[in-house]
């Protein structure tokens, strides 16, 4: 009997965790991570595109990007460029009437109608070129500007220069076929860029939906503009050798992306992969402004100056495009130069910058001076050279 009673207080012992937390809550196991799983770009149809998110650069999606093509009316995009240049530059206005030459009168393809001979304004040869894509207007605006249409492809050719459109050449202004006029999809990209970001407000022309001049109504022939309410420009273009090729930029929460696609064997289908890539590209990515340039992201000691902390910055803005769900686990770190001694100069690089996503490297930026820092006096340097001393040897016993 008393070995059976010692049994049962033991079994009791035993079960008197389990009823102590009957009435509690069971322990929470933590569910498995989910990866944030981005499906591979697209196909697309063409010789070549390229989809990049217009703030950070980062290339969504490419296929011979660099490759040479020809752009057929795309090439009105840098003939735009450079008219707007002059517009800003006070060299003309858009209330300026210009006479219509026999040439730009004769051009063959796309035309606004024109009549040689006649007046008309900056105003609208710009429009009947953009929306219109009119040969005609594209050869008037160049013959006003330049003298003549081979004058106005050597501006256009320098302007492709500066912008580091390294594999483009002009030969006129409106993308007929010749054997030294090409581009890429990669410095179509840049000079989009260029465009929207240097001319915000000339560049809502390349959203207008039609235009009517000399009592004919012509309507863009960037139907995406009918078709995603997101999508604010830009350009197509079309000769048989090219086939049909489009030039995009949409925006949608603040984020815009540039979409680029040559080579395709129909209208329907470049507006088709055009929208393929929008789509793919804002439905898996986001853009996050991170840094302003020139904000105060960390002070530094300098020894030997003026004065003994120093602010670091950015020179430009930094955005980051990743995927999406995964800002959260976007790692910021700082690396500095170990002693930093003045003089320093405003711009100066200090360090480094490094935004890194599960372990990935995203982008490294340089941290820079944001203020100069003169030396100090004779004394001050004295003094601050003895702490440094000091410092060394305490850092060595150490």
């Amino acid at each position: 009997m008393q070995t059976l009673s010692s049994r049962f207080l033991a079994l009791l012992f035993l079960l008197i965790p389990f009823f102590a937390h009957a009435d509690t809550q069971p322990l929470a196991v933590p569910a498995p991570a989910i990866p944030h799983v981005v499906p591979s770009a697209p196909q697309v149809s063409g010789t070549s595109h390229l989809l990049i998110d217009f703030d950070s650069g980062k290339i969504l999606a490419e296929k011979d990007a660099d490759s040479r093509v020809e752009p057929a009316s795309l090439t009105k995009i840098m003939t735009g460029y450079v008219v707007i240049n002059e517009l800003t530059n006070g060299n003309m206005s858009l209330d300026e009437m210009v006479t219509i030459s026999e040439k730009a009168w004769k051009m063959p393809g796309s035309k606004m109608f024109i009549e040689v001979g006649k007046k008309v304004s900056v105003r609208d040869l710009i429009k009947g070129m953009v929306i219109q894509s009119g040969n005609d207007a594209s050869v008037a605006l160049a013959e006003y500007i330049a003298g003549s249409e081979e004058v106005f492809a050597q501006l256009m050719n320098k302007y492709a220069k500066a912008l580091g459109m390294n594999n483009t050449h002009y030969m006129n202004a409106t993308g007929l076929p010749h054997p030294d006029h090409y581009t890429t999809a990669r410095d179509l990209a840049i000079l989009t860029k260029a465009l929207i970001t240097k001319f915000p407000e000339e560049y809502k022309w390349y959203s207008e939906k039609k235009f009517t001049f000399n009592g004919i109504t012509q309507y863009n022939r960037n139907k995406l503009l009918w078709q995603d309410p997101s999508v604010d420009g830009l350009k197509t273009g079309h000769t048989e050798s090219a086939g049909y090729c489009l030039v995009s930029s949409a925006k949608r929460d603040g984020m815009r992306l540039i979409s680029v696609v040559l080579g395709t064997n129909s209208m329907e289908k470049r507006i088709q992969e055009s929208q393929k890539l929008l789509n793919y590209g804002f439905r898996f990515f986001e853009t996050h402004p991170l840094y302003k340039a020139n904000q105060r992201l960390n002070d530094v000691k300098v020894w030997e100056g003026s004065k003994d902390v120093l602010g670091v910055g950015l020179k430009n803005d930094l955005f980051i495009t990743i995927p999406r769900g995964q800002y959260k686990n976007l790692n910021i770190e700082t690396s500095l130069q170990p002693e930093i001694v003045a003089p320093i100069t405003t711009g100066q690089e200090l360090g480094q910058l490094h935004v890194s996503l599960n372990g990935e490297v995203l982008v490294e930026q340089p941290l820079v001076a944001l203020s100069d820092v003169e030396e100090g006096s004779f004394f001050k340097k004295l003094i601050d050279q003895i702490k440094r001393m000091f410092s060394s040897i305490f850092s060595f016993l150490d």
